[in-house]
This record gives C-alpha cells, sequence and structure tokens, in this order.
C-alpha cells in the first residue's frame, strides 16, 4: 500500500504516492493547487495541498514526517522552470491531525499556515471545502490534480495533471483494502488506469457543485497507482469540519474558512438479480 509522497534523493523515487491517465491542467485552471517542498534527509520530499484562504493549505499527515523549512509554492503550472504566477512561501506552523494513526492512515489531514497571507487572483485562490453531512455517492464525478509521477515509480510530472474520477462507494472501497473508516473517501475505476499517484499526496480531490467546487478528499493512499479493482483512498473533508474550524487563529476574518453543503443529484440504478 502506497502513500504517495515523493522523495526526491538524488534522483530516485523510494516510497508510494500518485496523477496517472490525466491530462495537463491549464494555467489557472486549479488555482488552489498548491506544491509543497518538504526537507527530509538526503533531499526533499514532495507533496500537494489545497489553499483553503487567505493563510492557510490543507495537506496530508503523512506528508510531514519532518516539519521545518517547508516551502509552499502556489501558482504554479510546471514542475521545475519559469512560473511567472507562482508564489513561495514558508511556513510558520503545522498542526498535524492529533488522532492520525500512520498504521491505519486514518485521520490523514495536516493544517500548514503561511508565514504571511496571500493575494487572490485568477491564478491563487481558495477552494470551498465540503461541509459536515455532504454526501458523495458511488459514481459522483470528482477530479484530482497534482505534480506526482505518471505510473507507480515513473518519473514526476512536468506540468501539473488533471483527472477525472468516479467516486467509490466506502463498502466497495472497503472490499478492496479492509479497514477503509468514515473518515476516508474513495476514487478511482474498476478497471484501473486513472488514478493519483507518488508526489500527489496532500492534493485536493474536488467536486464541482453547481458553479463552484468543492474539495472532498485530500490524496492520502492506495495500492500501487491505477490499478484495477484498487480505487485511490483520500481523507474525506467533510468529516473534518468541526476540527479545521477550531484550530487556533482560524476564526478571524483574514482567516474566513467557506464550507459548502454537497448533496449529490446523480441517479441511482438498482439492479435486481
Amino acid at each position: 500500500v502506497h502513500s504517495n509522497v515523493f522523495f526526491l534523493l538524488t534522483g530516485s523515487a523510494v516510497t508510494e504516492s500518485r496523477i496517472v491517465g490525466g491530462q495537463d491542467a491549464a494555467a489557472g485552471q486549479w488555482p488552489w493547487q498548491a506544491m509543497l517542498q518538504i526537507p527530509v534527509a538526503g533531499g526533499t520530499a514532495l507533496c500537494g495541498g489545497s489553499l483553503i484562504n487567505s493563510q492557510w493549505i490543507l495537506s496530508a499527515a503523512h506528508c510531514f514526517k519532518s516539519t521545518s523549512n517547508v516551502v509552499v509554492s502556489l501558482g504554479r503550472i510546471t514542475e521545475q522552470g519559469s512560473n511567472p504566477h507562482q508564489v513561495s512561501l514558508s511556513v510558520s506552523k503545522i498542526i498535524v491531525h492529533p488522532n492520525y494513526d500512520s498504521r491505519t492512515n486514518n485521520n490523514d489531514l495536516t493544517l500548514l499556515k503561511l508565514a504571511s497571507p496571500v493575494t487572490f487572483n485568477d491564478y491563487i485562490r481558495p477552494v470551498c471545502l465540503a461541509a459536515a453531512g455532504s454526501d458523495f455517492p458511488g459514481g459522483t464525478s470528482s477530479w484530482v490534480t497534482g505534480f506526482g509521477t505518471l505510473s507507480s515509480g515513473g518519473p514526476l510530472a512536468s506540468t501539473l495533471q488533471e483527472v477525472n474520477i468516479p467516486i467509490v462507494s466506502n463498502t466497495q472501497c472497503n472490499s478492496a483494502y479492509g479497514g477503509i473508516t468514515n473518515q476516508m473517501i474513495c476514487a478511482g475505476l474498476t478497471t484501473g488506469g486513472l488514478d493519483s499517484c507518488q508526489g500527489d499526496s496532500g492534493g485536493p480531490l474536488v467536486i464541482k457543485n453547481s458553479t463552484r467546487w468543492v474539495q472532498a478528499g485530500v490524496v492520502s493512499f492506495g495500492e500501487g497507482c491505477a490499478k484495477p479493482d484498487f480505487p485511490g483512498v483520500y481523507a474525506r473533508v467533510s468529516e473534518f469540519q468541526s476540527w479545521i474550524s477550531s484550530q487556533k487563529n482560524m476564526k478571524n476574518n483574514e482567516d474566513y474558512q467557506e464550507y459548502v453543503f454537497f448533496k449529490s443529484t446523480i441517479s441511482r440504478t438498482v439492479l435486481l438479480e
């Protein structure tokens, strides 16, 4: 089972993580996407994240074995080279969910406070978070984005990748993995071929709610990348509304956080045997 962190250790990928089967994203298409560079022994770990207001980033707990000298980049469209809309910031506070379990990957969530607020523009703006009680039944269309590898153990994407995948019910997901909790949400194709991968950890899984994008998940783990019958597993954002809102300094106006209640309107077909 992989954890979706990509380690840049003298050119080698040493753990699992994940976009497979996706396509290049256009500049400004996913303006909340963050790229996190995390110093580790011998190199740098690469994770994703999402901008949720002017000063806070949401990411995955398993990315932060180290919590010092983390650099957050916003407005990037390529992994390297010139990014005219890029803003890079240091981090003043990292809050790993107190109940994160590295063995089960439950509660795989972290909040990072930027050293200074960012100014929103067409290329940098926050995503709404799914409110408590939101419903994402199997088959709901979702998108996941990241700079992670294009195949399990393969090279990093040079351009931000996007992939459209359906939500998989927790019941079906649990039949593949076991241990899927209410704090998790799954997405992927039964046939495989589309998924997040190494380096995408902590990045956003989003769903369109009318004209607005709502973050439903945070890239957490999976079995390989894009394997048949093994969807990607994500932290279920709607289960953490009270925790996110309760963190210190997230209650004043500049740290205002918007939540959107999502109720799927997709039709269900019941097959009778």
